[in-house]
């Protein structure tokens, strides 16, 4: 499978035509007009237009839209003679696979509601899933049996199902032994699909509710501004659990008929060895990913020449890192992507032909995304001025799952309020620049650690970056940076005159942490700079902490 032709971004004015409609309850928001009627619509549209096509690969199972189509119809009918309906939880402890894409249309198809879960989490996060959610069924992966909760703890669970063999599971191969579902469930569009429990810095993990409005809405999204087709493939290497793997990659290509080469787990090599043999076009991960390719193979070894969008987010590409794959793969357009679980992925995205110009920002809104800079107050500041990014529109999601006071904490008149600090240039650019959590006060001044970050990822060497806020007595936080390296390329001097020369010197940082291990990251790839913190031992409040000037 080769694809050679280079499309470009669709020009905005021949995208397809939106409207205003009244959904959950009292928003009214932009929807595109001709759309799936719901997530198993996105699946047989696609069926029904290209039956023939190759929908899915893994290792050696190579499925067409129609054999997927009729798998999905199979287990769909062995979930419903065991009880499954509309509105019925189902649980996916599963890893990126061919059963993870079935099980997923399987359950849209009947109406009921997908609970993916966090294959690297531990039991209590599970159960917390299992039980929060009251799901009444689980198809899990054989190896993650131990992290289950035994059944006395999940009373609701009352059908569970194994990918490979596992004590007091059924087999998930029989749900496969059913004739294939005739007629699929009508759901209105506002109806939850999936619920997502997101990885909260306190309290219990919230489950944000994906509805399949939302998620029709993001496919769409992406298929229109990545010019995405049925000749386009990717190579899912990002959790298929997650927001991005799941929306950015399935929905999407599903969205658009294209094809899924499905990647366990991340390996530069392996990667770019799959994606040169399947002629992958269209690639979604974090920075991290494409800079590793970049550190452990040498891209002119392999035949990436259908490579035209490679979509990423989490973080800043560094300035390295746009400038090699440039001059490695001319025909590459990076597309930076901001969002999250509560807006189904993405809220805004950056035309590939302004990420080397707009490196530090995120793109503008989305088409039906609307992006507001907001005060401590709930009063919207002028342009260029930084404050929190409230975001509404059609993707966001209507709440969490049982959990009114977080809805009113976190929600206000459709906007859900992000907790990232941003601005918005005279242009339009989206710029987030700091989680308000992560920001560094030190001594009142307010120190953005991407804007930090970005100038550390310039020095040769510097593989990732993480500025972390150092507790002081004093100026209540100081700024502590800490970096995966390439050994003996990178000493701290080095660092330090760099920063010098590009930073304030209250933005420097004062300390430094070298290490050639990459940072912890979550399933999204996102840094986790809590637990930097705690493995610096900087998680202990100081004792006085000075007034902001």
């Amino acid at each position: 499978m080769r694809h050679s032709d280079h499309r470009t971004m669709p020009d905005s004015s021949s995208s397809a035509p939106l409207r205003y409609e009244q959904h959950y309850g009292d928003r009214v928001v932009e929807c595109y007009t001709d759309r799936p009627p719901n997530v198993y619509g996105i699946l047989s549209d696609a069926t029904a237009r290209y039956p023939d096509n190759t929908a899915l690969i893994c290792g050696g199972t190579r499925l067409s839209y129609a054999e997927l189509d009729t798998n999905v119809r199979q287990v769909a009918a062995g979930l419903a003679a065991r009880g499954v309906g509309r509105g019925d939880r189902v649980a996916m402890l599963l890893g990126n696979g061919v059963p993870f894409v079935v099980v997923t249309y399987a359950v849209a198809f009947l109406g009921a509601v997908t609970v993916p879960l966090n294959t690297r989490d531990q039991m209590p996060g599970i159960r917390h899933a299992l039980l929060n959610s009251d799901a009444m069924a689980l198809i899990m992966d054989a190896e993650f049996r131990d992290i289950v909760p035994l059944p006395a703890d999940t009373p609701t669970l009352t059908a569970q199902f194994s990918v490979g063999e596992a004590l007091g599971f059924e087999a998930y191969e029989t749900l496969l032994h059913d004739a294939p579902a005739a007629h699929p469930t009508q759901t209105a569009d506002d109806a939850i699909a999936t619920i997502l429990y997101t990885s909260g810095t306190t309290g219990s993990p919230k489950g944000a509710m994906l509805t399949g409005l939302g998620i029709v809405h993001s496919a769409t999204n992406f298929m229109q501004t990545m010019g995405l087709g049925p000749t386009d493939s990717t190579v899912i290497v990002v959790p298929m659990n997650h927001v991005t793997g799941l929306v950015a990659g399935i929905h999407t290509l599903i969205r658009c008929a294209g094809c899924i080469v499905v990647m366990r787990t991340f390996k530069a090599v392996k990667f770019l060895e799959c994606a040169a043999n399947h002629g992958m076009t269209y690639s979604f991960m974090v920075p991290a990913m494409y800079n590793l390719c970049l550190h452990q193979a040498k891209l002119e070894d392999y035949d990436l020449s259908g490579w035209r969008i490679g979509g990423y987010g989490g973080a800043p590409m560094p300035a390295a890192t746009i400038e090699r794959l440039g001059k490695t793969l001319p025909s590459l357009g990076l597309m930076n992507a901001y969002g999250a679980t509560e807006t189904t992925s993405p809220a805004t995205i950056m035309p590939s032909d302004q990420t080397a110009l707009r490196r530090l920002s995120v793109g503008r809104p989305v088409r039906g995304a609307e992006v507001r800079v907001m005060d401590d107050a709930g009063r919207e500041v002028q342009r260029g001025e930084t404050g929190e990014l409230w975001i509404r529109g059609a993707m966001v999601v209507p709440g969490y799952w049982r959990n009114p006071e977080a809805d009113k904490r976190e929600f206000a008149a459709g906007f859900w309020k992000s907790g990232d600090i941003g601005s918005i240039d005279a242009e339009g650019f989206v710029h987030v620049l700091d989680r308000k959590k992560d920001m560094v006060n030190r001594g009142g001044h307010k120190i953005f650690t991407a804007e930090v970050e970005s100038v550390l990822t310039a020095v040769p060497g510097v593989i990732e970056a993480a500025v972390v806020a150092k507790p002081c007595p004093i100026l209540g936080e100081r700024v502590h940076a800490v970096l995966c390296v390439t050994p003996d390329v990178v000493d701290t001097q080095t660092l330090k005159d760099h920063c010098a020369s590009q930073l304030a010197d209250y933005q420097c940082p004062e300390n430094y942490t070298l290490r050639h291990a990459l940072l912890p990251r979550n399933a999204n790839g996102k840094v986790l700079k809590r637990q930097i913190k705690q493995e610096l031992g900087f998680d202990i409040v100081p004792h006085t902490a000075p007034k902001e000037t």
